[in-house]
């Protein structure tokens, strides 16, 4: 083998052949989705996006010889360590080939950068952070990944194991098929009714006219309903005002639904259409840039992603989740919509779980994300 060199990315041809990667790696994979590039460029810190106003990071590279043979990122989220009270450090955007020397030298590396600044902790994947892709995919490799959810090769958890990692906290991912809706638990149905009756819920979908005051209004209750959701770390301001300029090009107002009580918003989900399906089969395009506004015609899927159900603290009780996705399904079915993915529902969740189990969905994907000491050093 080569001389193996695990290097930080300082030239603009280093970073190429960071956001390189990917393709060289993936190309003989059906499965794999290849990402907007500008969007992995703003994303790891190429170039500018407001997540990093409050964090910072390094990317490296491993080599052997001249030709790039793994990558990753070591990342100090300043929001996170002050909310937990923690001296906790992230790695995201891994790739690696099948070998153990690299993976672990590529950590160690990401280690020995954190250590510097006095971290204790190091946790990941996140990509950059758990409000963007986030979490190693250890189960459910048969099926491509939807919009925005994470894919990678089978052998990854066994490199970030061996490299002295372990399991913090699962996600999920569930399937669902709207022939579910007519066998429906009987329970449900009636929750469903009983939370329209008995609190007036008004449903509607999200206003195309007022989409800068509505996406505001959407992330601002999604801050507040994963309060208590473990590592979760609000949006900022500006992430706010970045991610609502990309979500006019991701929604479709029929995939939309706001739930108020007394002319007070307390809920909201929102569908995408899933536009990976499409690309799947030419691993040598991506995806138009920051997932796009896209025509119809454009995404003909039979499938859609439920991105998050944010329901308001004081009302999560209430069932308004299953109100909210009830007015979905009109919209679902004019597009031909079958399958709906629920993603990435962490494991003590309970509540959502068990509802989406009695519904009839089924688990098709793990998601992992892992811990190891920073001062622990394997290779």
């Amino acid at each position: 083998m080569p001389e193996l060199i695990v290097k930080p990315v300082l030239t603009q041809r280093e970073k190429e052949q960071f956001l390189a990667l990917p393709q060289k790696l993936y190309r003989n994979d059906p499965n794999w989705v290849m990402p907007e590039p500008s969007t992995v460029r703003s994303l790891v810190g190429y170039q500018h996006h407001p997540y990093y106003d409050d964090a910072e990071a390094q990317t490296f590279l491993a080599l052997c010889g001249s030709q790039v043979c793994g990558r990753v990122a070591a990342i100090i989220n300043h929001a996170h360590n002050r909310r937990y009270n923690e001296r906790c450090c992230f790695f995201g955007f891994f790739e690696c080939v099948d070998d153990q020397q690299v993976a672990s030298s590529l950590l160690d590396a990401a280690r020995a950068w954190v250590v510097a600044r006095k971290m204790q902790v190091m946790r990941g994947p996140t990509n950059p952070s758990m409000n963007y892709g986030c979490g190693l995919l250890i189960d459910g490799f048969d099926s491509p990944p939807t919009v925005g959810t994470t894919y990678n090769p089978a052998y990854y958890a066994r490199l970030i194991d061996r490299a002295g990692f372990h399991k913090v906290q699962d996600m999920y991912a569930y399937q669902g098929h709207i022939d579910m809706l007519d066998t429906m638990d009987p329970k449900l149905e009636f929750v469903v009714n009983e939370a329209r009756r008995r609190y007036r819920v008004n449903v509607r979908p999200i206003s195309m006219s007022r989409f800068e005051e509505e996406a505001r209004m959407v992330l601002e209750l999604h801050n507040q309903s994963l309060g208590n959701i473990w590592g979760f770390v609000p949006l900022s301001d500006s992430e706010m005002r970045h991610r609502a300029a990309a979500m006019r090009r991701m929604i479709f107002s029929d995939l939309t639904s706001v739930a108020e009580v007394d002319g007070q918003v307390v809920g909201v989900v929102h569908g995408l259409v899933d536009c990976y399906i499409r690309n799947r089969r030419n691993t040598k395009k991506p995806l138009p840039s920051g997932y796009p506004r896209i025509l119809p015609s454009d995404c003909a899927t039979r499938r859609m992603r439920i991105i998050r159900i944010s329901v308001r603290p004081d009302y999560v009780c209430w069932g308004l989740g299953l109100v909210l996705l009830e007015r979905l399904i009109p919209g679902a079915r004019a597009r031909g919509i079958e399958e709906a993915e629920f993603s990435r529902v962490m494991e003590t969740n309970r509540i959502a779980m068990a509802t989406l189990q009695r519904a009839g969905a089924i688990r098709t994907k793990t998601y992992r994300i892992y811990d190891g000491r920073v001062d622990t050093i394997v290779s």
